[in-house]
Order: structure tokens, then sequence, then C-alpha cells
């Protein structure tokens, strides 16, 4: 580990601490300067001067949100904070210095908090404005079309001040690597009772556990199959092909291991704080959090059971066992995929482009790195490819038959992960060019023969199924005509 991560990893360990005092302030407008300072102080640590990027970044989107009309300041704070990440990765070309890999992290969340709290103003003025000219309109049957429902909180977020703003962007709960979360999330943290009643303890000693056992995993495979390994020249010149293209198996497992580390880790921090506590009646999701009404779930807070679902960045366990990509992709980060779904997915105005635009999102959001693009770029790829195969031989299949397909999917899946995982860590087009030439462009040309036999098999599927249609029909009119 770099000294960079072991800082990296002590500001984690010094926010988990931080939890169990932060739980015992009682003054909730103490709590939250409490929660900001801590944040702002753990962004010095790690950045430095290049804090800076942090505060202006978030002066720009707070003017944003405030300043523009909630009609535009969604697409507006957008374009602001997604703007300023150009800026902030190719600093080095004005002559400044090029900014850390952790500072890059606290950047990339704060785009999306600040453009997030941007997104959700701009829908609650619409259902604001929606509801209004609804009771307007006299002639409108009251029995057949419900009323629009209107919250608290939709009008909370059209009186948002630049302060509230700020202290959600710097809450040290999530500021280092996430999760991201919503301001409601957030606000319900200090109003409501459930983070008293949460077993924040338990959860957190669970998750600890499982940070210790992801980190030795990290520890251990990195030792014995270091990523430097694949970029030096030994590895080219005298191991096989057969060897190169083994080693996106443990390279990929050394990322997860990482990830599940800090993820864990960073999970711990709310757990600790009792933030993203909410009862199990509210059936609360990742990253968006409630979907049921829960408010009056705080007037008998004591007697109900908690999660901490909301705050769930990535179920590993889910990550690791299901069998397809596609289903992996839907576990790994899914409070960023929550978001990339309702401010980009289900917001782009051209239907058939949706998956385009958000995983060309996703990449950006990354970094402009060509090892991203490679990368995130290649799920659209190879998912259509997955579930083609996934008619033609693994739906219908029951039994051994289906235990066999099962498993052949699972290597293909992770195959798939790694293979373009690799692309992602080598990161420069010349070192992944290097790597994808040496075992012959193995991946994309056999998943174009894949798509190429997929599409002419189930060509001859379709075919088949006509025929058996026209013999059918052609038996019920002979049946017909004799009787």
């Amino acid at each position: 580990m770099s000294l960079d991560d072991v800082i990296y990893v002590i500001c984690l360990l010094g926010c988990i601490g931080a939890g169990s005092y932060v739980k015992k302030i009682r003054d909730e407008t103490q709590r939250k300067t409490v929660c900001s300072v801590l944040g702002i102080l753990v962004v010095v640590i790690v950045s430095g001067f290049h804090s800076l990027h942090c505060v202006i970044s978030v002066a720009l989107g707070t003017a944003s949100v405030l300043l523009v009309h909630p009609s535009k300041c969604h697409l507006t704070t957008f374009g602001v904070m997604f703007g300023y990440l150009v800026f902030f990765r190719l600093v080095y070309l004005f002559g400044l210095p090029a900014v850390p890999g952790h500072t890059n992290m606290i950047q990339m969340l704060l785009t999306l908090k600040v453009s997030g709290i941007a997104f959700e103003k701009t829908a609650a003025w619409k259902r604001l404005r929606a509801r209004d000219e609804q009771e307007k309109n006299t002639e409108r049957d009251v029995n057949s079309e419900p009323s629009i429902e209107i919250t608290d909180y939709d009008v909370e977020l059209q009186q948002l001040t630049a302060q509230e703003i700020v202290l959600y962007s710097f809450n040290y709960v999530g500021v280092l690597t996430g999760p991201y979360y919503r301001y409601r999330t957030y606000r319900d943290y200090f109003e409501m009772p459930f983070k008293d009643h949460a077993p924040s303890v338990q959860a957190t000693i669970e998750q600890l556990k499982w940070a210790v056992f992801y980190c030795s995993l990290y520890l251990l495979a990195n030792y014995l199959w270091p990523l430097d390994y694949a970029l030096s020249d030994e590895f080219y010149n005298d191991r096989s092909v057969f060897y190169r293209l083994m080693y996106v198996w443990p390279t990929f497992f050394i990322f997860r291991a990482r990830i599940y580390t800090g993820l864990t880790l960073s999970e711990c921090v709310c757990t600790m704080a009792g933030f993203g506590a909410y009862p199990d009646d509210s059936d609360a999701t990742n990253g968006e959090g409630p979907r049921k009404r829960y408010q009056h779930l705080k007037r008998d807070a004591d007697k109900h059971a908690y999660n901490f679902t909301t705050i769930v960045n990535t179920r590993v366990g889910d990550v690791e066992r299901c069998w397809t990509f596609r289903e992996g992709m839907k576990h790994w980060n899914v409070c960023v995929q929550y978001w990339l779904a309702v401010n980009v997915y289900k917001l782009f105005p051209v239907k058939k482009y949706r998956t385009l635009a958000t995983f060309l999102c996703s990449a950006y959001w990354h970094g402009f790195r060509p090892g991203h693009y490679f990368c995130i770029m290649g799920a659209p790829i190879y998912v259509p490819l997955e579930d083609m195969w996934h008619k033609l031989v693994r739906k219908d299949a029951v039994g051994m038959q289906r235990n066999v397909i099962d498993v052949i999917f699972w290597i293909c899946k992770w195959f798939a992960f790694s293979y373009l995982g690799t692309a992602f860590l080598l990161s420069s087009f010349d070192n992944i060019w290097r790597f994808y030439s040496s075992v012959y462009h193995i991946g994309y040309i056999s998943w174009a023969v894949l798509v190429a036999l997929g599409l002419y098999l189930t060509k001859l599927k379709k075919a088949a199924e006509r025929r058996e249609k026209r013999a059918a029909d052609s038996s019920g009119d002979a049946k017909q005509k004799a009787q």
C-alpha cells in the first residue's frame, strides 16, 4: 500500500470512530456543523491545497442551484459540476499540479451530490406546479383524476439555502468514498430519531470483520500477482499467451478486493453514526431511501426493526454469486447507479439512446483515461451478447442442464469483467493496446464470433418456430374441414 492509501485508510477509521461522538450531540444544528467541519478537515488532510478545487466547484454548483430558475437549475448545475471535472482533471495543462487520486474521488462525489440536489429541486418544482394547475382546473373530475401528492420535502427543496447545500456537500459521512445519498437522507439524519434506535455498533462490527477479510485478500493477492508485473517487459517476453490471458483473473480479483475494502469501511462510517438507518417498514432502497411513507414511524421509533440498506453501495455477495454480467452490474455501485438511473437514464430525451448516454456519463464521471472507456463502454457490447445466448440456451433449460449452463455463464461473466476491468486498471491506451495485442484481442474476437453465431442460431430458431406454427395451423384447419 502506498502512503496515500495509508493516510486514506486512517482517515476512514477516524471517521468511523467519530460516529459514536457525533451521535451523542443533542443539538441538531451543532451536530450538522460538527459533521461538516469534520468533513472539511478530512478533505484537507487527504488533498492539501487541492481542496480548493472542492470549495470552488461547490460554490459554483450552489450558485447554480439557488440563482437559476428551478425549471432549468438541474441542467445548469449538471453542466457546471460535470464541466468543472474537465478543468479539474486537465489542470496540469495549465501548469498547475496534477490532482491526486483520492481528491478525484472526493470531487466525483461532490459532483453527484450538488447536481443531485438540483435535480431533486427541479422535480419537486414540477410537482408543485402541476398540483397548482390541477387545483385551478375547475373542470377536472376529482373522482377519476387523483390529486398530485405533495410532501413537505418538496416545499423545503424550494427554500434551500447556500448553508444547507454546503453542509450537505461536506458532511464527513461519505465525503471520501461515498456512498452517494440524497439530500433527503441527510436531512432525515438530523430530523428523525431513527439513528438513536438502529443497531449501529453491531452493524459496524459486522462490516469491519468483512473489511478485514477483504483487505487480507487484497494484500495477499497483490503480493502474489502485482499489477506492475503486467507492465514489465518480462511479462510480455518470458510469459506465454495463456499465462498473460489468465492474469486478468487475479488482476480483477485484486481490484475487487481493494474496492470492497474501501466501500465496506465507508459503510462503517455510516453505520457507526446511525446514518441512513430506516425502519424496515419504510421499504428503503440503495441510494434512494424509503419508498413508502415513513414520517409517522418516528412516533414509536423504539419499536421498529432497522436496516442500513440506503447506504449499501455494493452488494458483495450478490456480485460474486450471481450468474450473469447483467445481474452483476445491478449489484455493483448501486447508489451511483441509482443517481445515473434517475437523473440520466430516465430524463434523457431520446429513448433509444438512453442506455448509451448513461454509460457515457458514467465513463466521463470516472475519468478521461482510455481505460475508463474501454471498460465501461464494453458493458453495453457484452450484455446484449449475453442476453441473446440466455434466450438461446439458458432460458428454457432445467435440472442439471441449467446448472451446467449457469456455471458456464458465471465463468464467462467473470472473464468479461476481468478482461474489461484490466483495461480500467492499465489506464493508458499504450498499456491497454500492448496487453490486448499480446493476447491477440481474444476477448473481443471471441465475443464477435459469439454474436455472429448467436444471430445465426436465433434466425434458425425463429424459422423453426414459424414452421411449427404453420404446421399447427394447417393441422387445425384440416380437422375443421373433416368435421
